[in-house]
């Protein structure tokens, strides 16, 4: 998968861990090991799951934001998103 905008490569097809997740703007991925990506400041925020840190993640090349990363939660439930990112599919 690559950056709609540069057409940088981001994530292999092989690190997506499912298509079933929602973003800021629709349909979205859970991924692992991204490349070319800067990651921003670390923040709390209400996702759909409750209120996580996490840190939004933009394209290194033409710094468009393409996600973000999850970097805390509070829910034992939920830590296996820890480490990982949420992708907008619109921006992939």
């Amino acid at each position: 998968y690559s950056c709609v905008i540069c057409h940088s490569q981001l994530v292999s097809h092989q690190d997506v861990i499912s298509k079933a997740f929602q973003g800021r703007y629709g349909a979205a991925y859970l991924v692992e090991n991204m490349i070319n990506i800067m990651t921003g400041k670390d923040e709390d925020r209400q996702l759909m799951t409750g209120i996580h840190t996490v840190a939004d993640i933009s394209c290194r090349i033409c710094q468009t934001k393409i996600g973000w990363k999850y970097i805390k939660t509070p829910k034992e439930s939920e830590r296996y998103k820890l480490g990982k990112c949420v992708v907008e599919k619109s921006r992939v």
